[in-house]
């Protein structure tokens, strides 16, 4: 888009003249950010729907906060990840406040999994099972935190895995949480940090807590956040996915095993003389277990009708809601007691309310489907399509909406992401990246490779990048498609004797990762979708990303399936409409990894012969930067020696 920048606009704030010029020492004006900042601003005054794609170094996030700032009433931006919602709080929003010299109101609100619930801590501290060996530590850490906090997010923790098994035992979810009822209401940090936001001026969030506010409205429920005049949306090109899983429904091993350990913790602490509440629990979790196993060894997602019928599942689904009835009964009895005891009794009706639907067969325009991990299962409920019910709710706030995203558009057409969600009567603007692609960059398509298909497709692939990886002396990303090409990847580098450190996805968490892969400069990090956005690398740590092949959605999985069986239905061309635009978007995402700063140089090496043999490859292609294309490794391998040598002499 090219538009003249409104001289008294929030974009002028941001060109050379401009406070962010003075106050922000190697800041460079950009066009883009500019008219962006401006096209923001319009549709904040107008109350409008805007949807834009921002290209990689536009600077995105000035461009909405500046106006954001300058509009003066209540603005809720959302964000993809906890990481971005962070950034943007403790190091963007005070960045840009600085520069315009204004004192809003800002605050930052996470769902409730992400705050210590002082009740939940002293409820296992007093269960006797805080001095478990796989708790004992991470529970002094905790206890030890919790007495200096003021916040109460555990964000604050280092050192404690996410994924332990401490989070959930000293957080809430909105089935456990005793709301005014609980003894610890009052110094309460969910409670606390809802106050703010009801009070600020700018509330910083995660799609996920924008979508749990959403369902709660629906539901008749009070509101998680307070009414605003504007939401941004960034990271946009997310929303489909997320608003797919938060309207529909599910039930977990996870939440009937939760609830038989609160069942125990609140027995003893509000009726130590019903030990039948904790055998009917224990029993619950035998029950749990068996009906794992019925549900097969491997992990998978298949569509729940293969299953549900099977004697084995049927049996353990009857055991199981056997179990759970007898649990409430039991319940239903204990709930005077106190109110830990009476919540877990709602707790169990509402589940026993889940499992009954799993037990027939669904509604039409729903999907049923399932997935099992290692040791767990979920069934799901997902609707078929989410775009009149997340309209519908956007219409309830009447605020004014802005969507933004590096990769929204296929071409200069944004209707595959505005049709997924509703969004009707948008303004649409593209802006591309301000980097020179053209001079920094080339972008590597390997000759004689085999069809992905092919069992040799990894190895062909590995024998490619040795030289390309190489020359660049590490500092790369390998992106795959699926977890067994990366495995079989990571174990063909180091059969073939390849030097530089290899960093494998799953080895360790995703940040300590990309920590060492900057520090180390000369890595090779091995990643799968996680990897594919939200990471920036800057500099010479990475100078080259590979991608195995095109990012096509796994056709069996059982929501895409039904999806694409509907399009069909209607008329519609399933690869056409929807696998393709989705692929050519992710790939965007993947290539972005690439180029990060004005100063950066890399290869992009794409390892799929698709994009040459297949029609559809020119849109793949077309929606790449602009980079110098070529088949021939010798001149990859040249403009990569030759980057190190001009890096060497600097």
């Amino acid at each position: 888009m090219s538009l003249p920048v409104d001289l008294e606009g929030s974009g002028a704030l941001l060109g050379a003249d401009g406070p962010f010029a003075h106050h922000i020492e190697g800041f460079a004006p950009r066009i883009q950010q500019q008219q962006m900042s401006d096209a923001v601003e319009l549709a904040l005054d107008n109350q409008s729907v805007l949807v834009c794609e921002a290209g990689t170094g536009t600077g995105k996030t000035f461009a909405y906060l500046v106006p954001a700032l300058r509009f003066g009433k209540r603005v809720i931006i959302s964000t993809g990840t906890k990481t971005l919602q962070d950034q943007l709080f403790h190091r963007d929003l005070p960045t840009v406040q600085k520069a315009l010299a204004i004192a809003a109101r800002v605050t930052m609100l996470k769902g409730r999994s992400n705050y210590l619930c002082i009740h939940r801590l002293d409820l296992l501290e007093h269960s006797g099972t805080a001095h478990a060996k796989h708790l004992a530590n991470d529970f002094l850490a905790v206890r030890q935190w919790a007495g200096k906090t003021s916040s109460g997010d555990v964000a604050e923790i280092t050192g404690i895995d996410e994924a332990a098994p401490i989070w959930p035992q000293v957080t809430s979810t909105s089935e456990n949480c005793l709301g005014q009822e609980c003894p610890s209401f009052t110094d309460c940090h969910v409670v606390k940090a809802r106050k703010r936001a009801q009070e600020a001026d700018i509330v910083v969030i995660n799609h996920h807590l924008l979508f749990s506010d959403m369902v709660l409205k629906e539901e008749g429920f009070g509101e998680l956040l307070p009414s605003a005049d504007a939401f941004i949306l960034d990271e946009a090109h997310q929303l489909p996915e997320i608003a797919s899983n938060f309207f529909g429904q599910f039930l977990s091993g996870r939440q009937l095993l939760d609830l038989g350990r609160d069942v125990i913790a609140e027995q003893i602490n509000e009726a130590g003389d019903m030990p039948a509440l904790a055998q009917s629990a224990q029993q619950l979790e035998k029950e749990l277990y068996d009906f794992r196993l019925a549900l097969g060894m491997k992990k998978q997602r298949a569509p729940w009708q293969e299953l549900r019928d099977l004697p084995a599942v049927k049996q353990g689904m009857e055991a199981i809601e056997t179990q759970l009835q007898k649990l409430s009964d039991q319940l239903e009895e204990a709930a005077v007691r106190g109110k830990g005891l009476e919540n877990c009794w709602k707790r169990s009706m509402e589940l026993m309310h889940r499992l009954q639907a799993f037990s027939q067969a669904n509604e039409e325009e729903r999907i049923q489907w399932y997935e099992t991990t290692r040791r767990s299962f979920m069934l799901h409920d997902t609707p078929m399509n989410i775009s009149e019910t997340f309209h519908k709710h956007t219409l309830r706030y009447k605020s004014a909406w802005v969507y933004t995203s590096a990769t929204l558009a296929v071409g200069d057409n944004f209707d595959h992401f505005t049709s997924r969600l509703g969004v009707e009567n948008a303004e649409t603007a593209r802006w591309d990246s301000p980097f020179d692609f053209r001079s920094n960059s080339v972008l590597y398509l390997p000759e004689d490779l085999p069809e992905p298909s092919s069992p040799q497709h990894v190895e062909a692939v590995v024998d490619k990048s040795l030289p390309v990886l190489e020359a660049c002396g590490g500092g790369a990303f390998m992106l795959f498609t699926s977890h067994r090409a990366l495995r079989r990847a990571a174990e063909l580098l180091e059969e073939k004797g390849f030097e530089a450190p290899l960093l494998i996805q799953g080895e360790s968490p995703r940040n300590e990762l990309l920590d060492t892969f900057r520090r180390l400069g000369n890595a090779v990090l091995l990643g799968t979708s996680s990897f594919w956005e939200g990471v920036d690398v800057r500099g010479e740590a990475l100078s080259c990303v590979i991608i195995d092949k095109l990012p096509f959605v796994t056709p069996d999985d059982p929501v895409l399936q039904a999806r694409m069986d509907a399009l069909k239905k209607n008329g519609g061309n399933p690869f056409r409409d929807f696998l393709l635009p989705n692929a050519v978007i992710t790939l965007k995402q993947g290539a972005g990894r690439l180029i990060r700063d004005v100063e950066d140089r890399g290869v992009l090496m794409l390892c799929d012969p698709r994009l040459v043999t297949k029609s559809y490859g020119k849109t793949f292609l077309k929606n790449l930067p602009p980079m110098r294309r070529t088949r021939d490794e010798a001149k990859v391998v040249g403009f990569l020696k030759k980057g190190k040598s001009e890096k060497g002499e600097r």
